[in-house]
């Protein structure tokens, strides 16, 4: 097995639990008490102060995980202090939010040594989930041959299935190596009979879908055809889909009608993909009506659908009618989520409406995603407002969402579009420190030099040593000087 990219480890004593956990635990575990300490009953900072009793549950330390899932130790810290020193019992849920944000910092091989304990736990065990994620993260960080590999260990689990073969066919399509995924079905390298199977032939089509292939996409789908594979209500969906994206959604129309007449019973899926490409090709007006359409059917509109129809009112200007939507889901049972409100925050163009629509969400039990924040982050700075900006960055830190790359950068282009240079820098380095990759910027006197990225830190010139570790593929080291 490939080696973990990022094995350079940080000693223990870098992190006071104090300063990493308390912010968290004060959103997280405290309802009525602002003291969380007063709360468990214990102080974090003193080593002889032991909880008497676990004080947490399952879904309290994955939102504690989620917290922290841009800096991994942190995590990986929490994870491990809160089985020794609260006697807690990791579940296999818990395991598998560890082992997804190490997978996203590329740690495999601590990834594995995680899998490893959990065999050796009473009260957890590696299941299917596991693995996929091991596989999504294998293919997202384009190991393919290491994705394999780990499918091929799953004989000593007893889950070396059809499941799991999926589990990794999907993976594969999802981060666009579907050339190898279509040879492990069908290839030389096949691995399993996948002959007419009908599943995984709409993983390789949603695979072709994702790499934007569309001649592809049209070839595969009439090669179905050709071996006999019966389309499912899926494959049309997906098929739909590939028709809208790839500018034909009056093609995606026409393939609707053929199901009507062919008497298929479309699920809320395929009419979420029709109302999408109606909407685009012939308007929102006629999409409303095919959603209308659904419900007399008997489909029940799920967040997605609602979601559809409130894009394409925002994107022809028509907020009205697109809040009027927003309240017809908190009034019936289909809540908005985060993606409903992207759709508003995508659209309008004033700040004060953006950030009463905001605070409206969080007040109403949305969280923000960490896209939500980049996205606002980026269009407030786009537009020279500032303090919209650091309401956003205020806001996310006061959730307990630990920023990463993007986030960082976003509020880092908006301090040097404003001529704010120093307060700019600072975050720069700060993000250097928590061993996330700023971009080069002339402005702070960053540059690329030997392939390795250096940093002007005129102003903090005694930057911790521990800031300077490895990143990326090509295992580029961080270093810093300052200019003579």
């Amino acid at each position: 097995m490939l080696s973990s990219f990022a094995s350079r480890r940080f000693p223990p004593s870098i992190f006071s639990f104090s300063d990493v956990f308390l912010p968290a635990a004060a959103i997280l575990f405290s309802t009525k008490t602002t003291n969380p300490i007063s709360e468990f009953g214990f102080n974090f900072n003193s080593r002889d102060d032991r909880p008497t009793q676990t004080n947490f549950d399952p879904p309290t330390v994955r939102e504690a995980l989620d917290s922290y899932c841009n800096d991994w130790r942190r995590s990986y810290e929490f994870f491990n202090w809160v089985e020794s020193e609260c006697k807690f019992d990791h579940t296999t849920e818990t395991y598998n939010r560890m082992l997804d944000i190490l997978g996203k910092f590329f740690e495999f091989d601590l990834s594995w040594e995680l899998i490893q304990r959990m065999l050796q736990s009473p009260f957890a065990s590696p299941d299917h989930a596991t693995f996929r994620i091991m596989f999504k993260r294998y293919a997202s960080a384009h190991l393919v041959s290491e994705a394999i590999a780990a499918y091929e260990r799953l004989r000593e689990f007893k889950l070396r299935d059809e499941t799991s073969f999926c589990n990794l066919i999907d993976a594969l399509c999802e981060y666009r190596h579907v050339v190898e995924a279509q040879d492990l079905c069908f290839g030389k390298n096949r691995m399993l009979n996948c002959g007419a199977s009908t599943k995984i032939h709409n993983l390789i089509l949603r695979g072709w879908l994702k790499m934007g292939w569309w001649s592809k996409c049209r070839e595969f789908w009439e090669e179905m055809d050709k071996k006999g594979v019966r389309k499912d209500l899926h494959s049309y969906s997906i098929y739909m889909d590939i028709q809208c994206k790839s500018g034909k959604p009056w093609k995606a129309v026409k393939l609707y009608k053929e199901m009507k007449k062919k008497g298929m019973k479309l699920d809320v899926v395929a009419y979420n993909t029709v109302i999408h490409a109606i909407g685009i090709s012939e308007g929102v007006d006629f999409a409303s009506r095919v959603f209308h359409e659904m419900k007399e059917m008997g489909c029940k509109p799920n967040v997605v659908t609602c979601n559809t129809i409130i894009k394409l009112f925002c994107e022809n200007g028509r907020f009205k009618d697109a809040h009027m939507m927003l309240d017809q889901m908190l009034k019936k049972d289909c809540p908005p989520n985060v993606i409903t409100y992207h759709c508003f925050f995508r659209s309008l163009e004033k700040p004060k409406e953006i950030l009463m629509l905001f605070d409206r969400m969080i007040k109403y039990g949305v969280q923000p995603k960490m896209d939500t924040y980049v996205m606002l982050m980026r269009k407030f700075g786009r537009w020279g407002f500032l303090r919209p900006v650091f309401v956003v960055w205020n806001k996310m830190e006061e959730l307990g969402c630990s920023p990463d790359e993007s986030a960082y950068n976003s509020l880092i282009d908006a301090l040097v579009e404003k001529g704010m240079i120093d307060m700019a820098r600072k975050y720069d380095e700060e993000m250097v420190a928590k061993g996330l990759s700023p971009k080069l910027r002339e402005e702070l006197g960053t540059k690329m030099v030997n392939g390795g990225y250096h940093a002007n830190v005129n102003c903090n010139k005694n930057l911790s040593g521990e800031a300077i570790r490895a990143n990326g593929y090509h295992d580029v080291r961080m270093s810093f000087h300052s200019s003579s």
